[in-house]
């Protein structure tokens, strides 16, 4: 029996931060789930759990809704099981007179479906369920084993908080497999001496903060032995990298494109990639550091980019202690000011500056 074991698609994400780039990768969301459905059955793959938010607003627009029963509905040969998230409800389902029927959905209660003698058992958690579903979970342990929830992973018993797993009450209940959804970079661990549980992590990463590999699990399992082997695909369209750039030292923004060049080349970073380009380290206050140019330097090498600047800035008193023109006056006034942190001295003293150049101050 092979399955994909996949979580937080969050299809329908506006990602407004990619700015002119949002609505198609909106769109690319929702075609490398089709490619990864399109994958499964090249791969004689008999189920997709999807661990929940396979959308991302709870208004789904009709073409998000439309493409996923249609995908569900053209590949009857597949089992999809949908267990909805925090993100997820029944809108995309509020006009479908007849669900497909190779679609199976969970409730507020455990539901279990035989799948070639497999088990697959899922809850949806919630406030209502978060501190009882745990002692009515009933597993044959004769079978394997497969249970669905979506929950951030907690060793302990909270105060029945949705949305939280608690691994140490699903040991020893005879699961083999724990497919979890929620977080969104991919995890794999051992829950028990029988049972491992798994994070896929997200099939695209959409901002900054999911940066990496992203993609699914592929699941090859022997019901007969109980045993099976576990495969990570990564498969986004698109890989998200955030780039620290050393611009110690440099006095122009010249000199800092080749240090950002250098940063770029040792990450790697494709040609298709979104990239977050960080300016770090220390440079001296009066540093000609233009953002705007030094992004439209490397914007045209990538599929986005964006720069955040990072860095610190220096002010040594030494140099201006004898100088007699305003700005040396300016510098040291603002360094005698004892109410203000030193980073907020450079800073200061850095629009000061700027101003007295006639400089545009942003």
């Amino acid at each position: 029996m092979r399955m994909i074991h996949c979580a937080d698609l969050h299809l329908d994400s506006k990602m407004s931060k990619l700015e002119h780039r949002s609505r198609e990768r909106k769109a690319e969301l929702l075609q490398t789930f089709e490619d990864m459905i399109a994958f499964g059955a090249a791969h004689g793959v008999d189920a997709v759990l999807i661990a929940g938010d396979l959308f991302d607003t709870k208004n789904v627009s009709r073409t998000a809704s439309n493409a996923v029963l249609s995908y569900i509905r053209s590949n009857p040969q597949m089992q999809f099981y949908y267990l909805k998230g925090n993100h997820d409800n029944d809108n995309f389902l509020a006009e479908v007179e007849k669900l497909p029927e190779n679609l199976h959905m969970f409730q507020k209660d455990w539901s279990y479906y035989n799948l070639g003698g497999i088990t697959i058992a899922g809850v949806e958690l919630c406030a209502e369920n978060a501190g009882s579903i745990y002692h009515s979970l009933v597993l044959d342990t004769s079978r394997f084993n497969v249970v669905m929830l979506h929950g951030q992973e907690a060793e302990a018993m909270g105060k029945d908080r949705a949305e939280v797993v608690h691994l140490k009450s699903l040991q020893n209940k005879g699961i083999d497999y724990l497919a979890l959804g929620h977080v969104h970079s991919y995890k794999q661990k051992q829950l028990d001496a029988r049972g491992t549980y798994c994070y896929p992590g997200c099939l695209e990463g959409r901002g900054f903060d999911e940066c990496g590999e992203h993609g699914f699990v592929l699941l090859d399992i022997d019901g007969e032995n109980r045993k099976y082997t576990h495969q990570f695909i990564p498969f986004a369209k698109r890989r998200l990298y955030t780039v620290e750039a050393d611009i110690s030292d440099c006095t122009t923004s010249a000199e800092i494109v080749p240090c950002i060049s250098a940063a770029l080349e040792a990450e790697g970073c494709e040609k298709s990639s979104l990239v977050k380009i960080v300016l770090t380290g220390t440079v001296d206050v009066e540093c000609e550091k233009d953002l705007d140019y030094l992004l439209s330097r490397f914007r045209n090498d990538y599929y986005f980019v964006k720069m955040e600047d990072q860095s610190r800035l220096r002010v040594s008193l030494e140099d201006y202690r004898l100088d007699e023109t305003l700005k040396g006056e300016f510098i040291r006034l603002v360094m005698a000011d004892t109410g203000l942190s030193e980073e907020d001295k450079a800073t200061i003293i850095r629009y000061g500056l700027q101003a007295l150049a006639g400089e545009e101050v942003e």
